[in-house]
């Protein structure tokens, strides 16, 4: 696995950059949207939330308008990366089925190149959510350092799941239906719109089996609240994360020599 990234680095670069710039194609201000789109999503956030809703953080009695946009644009980033992934992954062999039947191409860079692409739009929210910190708190916390740390096993995790319903996206059509409405039921089952310990105590176990659930807990340590991350727990995410990550490539590796003859 780790071979075939080495091997296929410089193709793998030249295609994300193709998917990246690809998807804006056409647009007047093209590049620029993946800046401008999630600025103005943080803006109806804080205006909604802080504004409208005057919406306050589980039980926290700090006043603070932007806190709560803030805290849930983090969760929003988290799931958003995963979700692309997700939604993306059983479609990348269907829609590049010229790879599969005329050429020897590395089949299982596919899904890699849709992670980096969605990893390429989540940082550039992570920058307008830092710019947006500064601006309304004055500093940015030293903690945002471990941030690759705290993204690290998300994004094995997500490769890994990328590789499974990549495969399964071409004998079953039916999986692209289904990952989109799993990935909404993720977002709501996940800390995004509210912390973990607002929920009464014999649900915490169901919300925290959520794979999504320590990465947002633990970027808002490190982004909003300055906290050092959970190490042990990254640690144990990590390797559970590599297993399945190295399960989603073997099967993906075995069932694609029948790709040609479904598609």
């Amino acid at each position: 696995m780790l071979g075939s990234f080495l091997h296929h680095r410089h193709l793998i670069v030249q295609m994300t950059q193709r998917e990246i710039i690809g998807r804006y194609k056409g647009s007047v201000m093209g590049l620029a949207w993946s800046f401008f789109h999630p600025a103005l999503m943080l803006t109806v956030y804080t205006f909604v939330f802080s504004v409208v809703f005057k919406s306050r953080w589980g039980n926290s009695a700090v006043e603070n308008k932007t806190e709560f946009a803030l805290l849930l644009f983090v969760g929003m980033i988290m799931h958003g990366l995963l979700a692309e992934v997700l939604n993306r992954s059983p479609a990348v062999i269907l829609s590049n089925t010229n790879y599969v039947k005329r050429v020897v191409f590395p089949l299982e860079i596919l899904p890699v190149i849709s992670l980096c692409a969605a990893l390429f739009h989540s940082m550039v929210s992570l920058l307008v959510l830092l710019l947006a910190f500064f601006v309304f708190n004055h500093y940015v916390a030293w903690t945002v350092i471990f941030l690759p740390l705290v993204l690290m096993p998300l994004l094995i995790l997500a490769l890994g799941v990328g590789w499974l319903l990549a495969s399964l996206g071409v004998y079953l059509r039916d999986v692209g239906q289904t990952v989109g409405v799993l990935s909404m039921v993720l977002m709501f089952l996940s800390p995004v719109f509210y912390p973990v310990d607002a929920l009464p105590p014999q649900f915490r176990p169901w919300l925290l089996a959520n794979p999504l659930s320590f990465i947002i807990e633990q970027a808002r340590d490190v982004l909003i609240w300055g906290r050092l991350p959970a190490f042990a727990g990254l640690l144990s995410y990590t390797v559970v994360a590599v297993l399945i990550a190295w399960t989603g490539y073997a099967w993906f590796q075995k069932t694609r020599k029948g790709f040609a003859d479904v598609l």
